[in-house]
């Protein structure tokens, strides 16, 4: 009598499972079953998040159909939010569904912001993640600012290029709804630390020049450390009054990961080997922002992730078929493509490149398209 298939379980729909889906749909590991677990069948693709913000891009445009991914690479998707793992028993407990039982499990659920010592920013912050959450958020938002006595003065909280590209996308939808009266609105970047510290000198000047453009203000070294209904108190008692507060500060990965006895960073991810496997637990892999390399560290990205997938699937392959696995190594130097007007963009690579312009925005678009594009072929 053979033995049953070996089954596989992705959590979550995120970059790297998508990516990975693709691998599988297009090379099937023998003797397996695939299923695939996202609270939701519509996964957001971060790229296009400032685009879609900034009016570029339809809510379809930005989204992937997880459902029918998981249809082309022969998988079962289960619709349903994953809370915790039972490692001793190898089943995923879900809420509102019954668990499901796993060979081997990849975990793929994305970060949370990480409010912790911000008082006041889970009550009056409007966090830009998990972007499923905030996007019906955003519409309200928007819909509330086109009344008489709607909000007036937003601030993006994050001085990182996910904070800019979100100020520089709110100030274009803004104006957008002001129409002759752009000055209707104001808006303000605040950075706790050195504007888009992980750039070079010449990407952050145009970004700075960006800013200025656009009429945003840079409040920066402002550590939040209070939100109220209508203020930000930094850390030294300074003060900002606004009527929104958008928060695109550092992110952590889900509590529920911190149950599962795996061993996990300071803000909540997976630690892991190389070859993406828990340090805990050779049957679990991590992947996306829920995860961190222990000997290839990297930022919190989209480009990584995506790139983690065809690792992911190959070594999913190579477990089962019983062959050593493939190291993940991270690209060292990568472009950064950031929305920086109306269909304008800043290329920043290494130490030196930091180039403006409707061309990089073109160069950006493409990329995007492209991406998503491979998920609807």
């Amino acid at each position: 009598m053979s033995a049953p298939p070996i089954h596989i379980v992705l959590v979550g729909g995120g970059h790297a499972h998508a990516t990975a889906l693709l691998a599988l749909a297009a090379r099937p590991i023998a003797h397996t079953r695939l299923t695939l677990i996202s609270e939701s069948s519509q996964a957001p693709y971060s790229g296009m998040l400032p685009g879609h913000v900034a009016g570029f891009y339809r809510r379809e445009d930005m989204h992937l159909d997880l459902a029918a991914l998981a249809r082309r690479a022969g998988a079962r998707f289960v619709e349903a939010a994953a809370v915790s793992l039972d490692r001793a028993g190898k089943t995923v407990l879900l809420r509102d569904h019954p668990p499901i039982s796993y060979d081997l499990v990849s975990l793929n659920v994305g970060a949370t912001p990480d409010l912790t010592g911000v008082a006041g920013a889970a009550e009056h912050g409007l966090p830009v993640k998990p972007i499923s959450a905030f996007l019906p958020q955003l519409d309200a938002m928007l819909r509330a600012a086109e009344a008489r006595d709607g909000p007036r003065r937003f601030a993006v909280v994050g001085g990182g290029a996910a904070g800019f590209e979100l100020a520089i996308a709110l100030r274009l939808r803004l104006d957008a709804q002001a129409r002759s009266n752009p000055a209707a609105f104001a808006v303000t970047l605040v950075s706790g630390g050195p504007f888009l510290a992980t750039l070079n000198a010449a990407a952050r000047r145009r970004a700075r020049a960006a800013l200025r453009r656009a009429d945003i203000a840079l409040a920066e070294e402002f550590r939040v450390a209070r939100v109220e209904t209508e203020r930000l108190v930094s850390e030294n008692g300074a003060i900002l009054s606004v009527d929104r507060a958008l928060l695109a500060t550092a992110a952590r990965a889900p509590q529920w990961l911190a149950g599962t006895g795996l061993s996990v960073a300071d803000d909540g991810s997976i630690l892991t080997r190389t070859t993406l496997q828990s340090l805990s637990d050779a049957a679990v892999f991590a992947v996306g922002d829920c995860a961190l390399v222990v000997d290839d560290p990297r930022p919190k990205a989209g480009v990584f992730a995506v790139r983690q997938g065809p690792i992911l699937a190959e070594n999913l392959r190579r477990l089962c078929e019983k062959r050593p696995l493939s190291p993940y190594r991270a690209q060292r130097r990568f472009l950064t493509l950031l929305v920086s007007g109306e269909r304008r963009a800043i290329a920043g690579r290494g130490e030196w490149l930091g180039l403006e312009g409707r061309f990089a925005w073109l160069w950006k678009d493409w990329i995007d398209r492209r991406f998503m594009a491979r998920f609807r072929s």
